[in-house]
């Protein structure tokens, strides 16, 4: 990243509060500071950031847990953490406060920020370059001596909501915000009431939907004291309504950023945006903080394995245990035998019986999981142990120290080990000692969100947005193997952003292999292209490999020899195809692709057989997939394709059943 001019003291400050309380029931007995994502807490990752753009002085603010994050922060000094070189930490608590106007009130009245500053939140996670915003916002200055704050934004994704969103007006010449307004969290908005001066004051003026609000601004000397000033102002959003609505009066302006499609930042508000931020960790869009890189430590403690599997060099893992992809497992965990673990983050000293089957779940540090247990979808905070044979679907948050004895089976509870006061006991219901429901009071009847008459108040969500299921959408109008009508298939249509990241992907593709960069940053580039247009990670697996193999028909030995030169692309092209071609249902993306091309490139259909032999030979492809794919392959439509395939699966299937012959013997 840039760095700062040297003859600047650059500080920040960092809220490591949540006002909110919307993590429940970690943040109950555990500062927000230390949630883990991905295995490193919270703090870190914004700490991280933060050094690496150059800042040399940071205030992190903390009401509640403050001894508990003071020796955090000495130990990490202690230990010569990446981020304590080059930058003080200093600690500035004050019990009572009740929002982020109640804290930067007490940082003002400290003297503390001497000039421009960077202000965060400790529960964002990005990587964006703070230096760079920096300086745009020192250029805006210049021109508008009024520019008391930048609020940075990031492109987010259609239909999806963490409570995040906001919805802005702005001029699309000087970047100044007109208009600002938080979606609800359910894409409720049908209509929006924009003042009509915005547009007869302002000629250009650009309305911008869904953007991700990460919650980053730059702050001018002067922001401090509107807080001071002005006591309404509970939240930033309060602050940006309130310059907006008077805006001649305070004298006062905002502009946007707009983050660059390869930065990453997500603001950790509740459970479902912890769980995409870990997952998207774990899938390397916060690159460079990535396990494998040492991030927020001072040595590389994690290997990266295949299919994004991140394995602390201490641990213990039984032969006949499985892990399939998008894996964190933390130091001294142990899996036991014919255990399978899949997109799932298991924490330090984690311990899982026999025959568990771990999804989309989350397991913190010390817990214990019996034999032939089962949990999808859960979030386990420190020290929890379940019986063996339970099961654990649908959303279930159990707090520290919970104890379920065997055969439980629960489903969209969040649970907490000591039991509440007489005074708070009305709806709690006893699983067992040490394990009690914690009454979600947002939930009614009818089971929809309960409607807030202020649009910036978002309290009345919290509860609701639990885990939910990330999965791959598979698109037919891109990419289907068969039409509804029966009528022979067509080339399906390109949809208009679709065919323009194919086009990215293929120009990436072919300016690395001709200057031979390094193949992990075409990684960067497709996943920076993915952001830009929203694209379902089966689709850029889909169009990665359909990029491939357009490449491959460019090349002038293509024609003469195929195979030999498929060989020398992916002697380059090799770390981009694993990265995204891994697990069952990436290999059939892939096969889709080479599916696809046929019908388009006569060179792919001459050598289809070859090609996925080859692929199969590199262990790009499996066996299983390609007989499942191809059992798949209607016979009249994909009469042809199907038939010239017939050596492989033949060759296939008998190498399979050789197999299962010497197994028996």
């Amino acid at each position: 990243m840039n760095q700062l001019k040297k003859e600047e003291i650059i500080q920040a400050i960092v809220i490591a509060d949540n006002f909110n309380d919307c993590l429940v029931p970690f943040t109950d007995r555990n500062p927000l500071s230390l949630l883990p994502v991905a295995n490193v807490p919270l703090l870190d990752y914004a700490l991280e950031t933060l050094n690496r753009s150059g800042v040399e002085e940071v205030f992190l603010f903390c009401g509640n847990h403050l001894n508990v994050v003071k020796e955090y922060v000495k130990a990490q000094k202690d230990a010569h953490c990446s981020w304590s070189i080059g930058m003080t930490v200093s600690i500035v608590g004050s019990e009572g406060c009740r929002c982020l106007g109640d804290a930067l009130r007490d940082v003002d009245a400290k003297g503390l920020v001497r000039g421009d500053f960077i202000l965060t939140g400790v529960d964002t996670v990005t990587n964006a370059n703070f230096a760079a915003i920096l300086e745009e916002h020192k250029r805006v200055q210049k021109s508008d001596k009024g520019a008391v704050m930048t609020v940075v934004f990031k492109e987010g994704a259609a239909h999806q909501r963490t409570e995040n969103e906001v919805m802005i007006a702005m001029d699309r010449t000087t970047n100044r915000l007109l208009f600002h307004q938080r979606l609800k969290s359910q894409s409720k908005e049908r209509n929006f009431t924009i003042p009509l001066e915005t547009f007869l004051l302002n000629k250009h003026v650009s309305l911008k939907h869904g953007l991700i609000d990460p919650q980053i601004a730059i702050c001018s000397n002067a922001a401090l004291p509107l807080f001071s000033d002005n006591f309404d102002f509970l939240t930033r959003d309060d602050f940006v309504r309130g310059l907006l609505i008077n805006e001649e009066i305070l004298a006062s302006t905002i502009y946007v950023s707009m983050l660059p499609r390869q930065e990453y930042a997500m603001k950790v508000s509740n459970w479902q945006s912890f769980q995409i931020t870990s997952k998207d960790v774990a899938n390397r869009y916060v690159y460079p903080l990535v396990l494998d890189m040492g991030v927020c430590g001072n040595s590389q403690m994690y290997s990266f394995c295949r299919n994004n599997i991140y394995r602390h060099k201490d641990i213990r893992l039984a032969r006949e245990s499985f892990l399939d992809s998008d894996v964190v497992i933390g130091k001294l965990s142990e899996i036991d035998a014919n255990t399978f673990v899949s997109h799932s983050v298991l924490g330090k000293g984690v311990k899982i019986g026999k025959n568990c089957r771990i999804t989309n779940s989350f397991l913190m540090d010390g817990v214990e999981i019996g034999d032939n247990c089962q949990l999808d979808l859960c979030v386990l905070s420190e020290r929890v142990k379940v019986g063996l044979g339970s099961k654990l679907t649908n959303g279930c948050i159990l707090g520290q120290d919970v104890i379920l004895p065997k055969g439980t089976e629960i489903s969209k509870l969040t649970l907490q080990s000591m039991k509440p006061d007489d005074d708070w006991s009305e709806g709690i219901e006893c699983i067992s000692e040490f394990a009690y429901t914690v009454p979600d009071s947002t939930e009614n009847p009818d089971n929809t969100l309960l409607e807030s008459d202020d649009e910036g108040d978002t309290n009345a969500f919290n509860h609701a947005m639990r885990l939910s299921k990330l999965e791959r959408t598979h698109a037919p109008s891109v990419y289907s193997s068969s039409s509804e009508d029966g009528d022979s298939r067509a080339i399906s249509p390109i949809q208009e952003d679709a065919h323009i990241f194919f086009s990215e992907v293929l120009e990436s593709l072919k300016r690395g292999y001709t200057e031979k960069s390094n193949a992990e940053y075409l990684i960067l580039e497709i996943n920076s292209s993915r952001y830009a247009y929203n694209m379902a990670l089966a689709e850029v697996n889909f169009y990665v490999v359909k990029a491939l193999l357009q490449l491959l028909t460019m090349q002038e030995n293509a024609v003469n020899n195929t195979i030999a030169t498929l060989n020398q692309l992916l002697s380059y092209f090799g770390p981009v195809f694993k990265n995204y071609i891994r697990g069952r249902d990436a290999m059939m993306d892939c096969l889709k692709a080479l599916q696809e091309t046929c019908s388009q490139e006569e060179l792919i259909q001459a050598k289809m057989a070859q090609l996925i032999h080859c692929l199969y030979e590199k262990d790009y492809l499996t066996e299983d997939v390609i007989l499942e794919w191809h059992a798949e392959l209607d016979e009249t439509e994909e009469g042809t394709l199907k038939k010239s395939l017939t050596k492989l699966v033949d060759w296939l299937m008998q190498s399979s059943e050789e197999d299962d012959d010497d197994d028996s013997e």
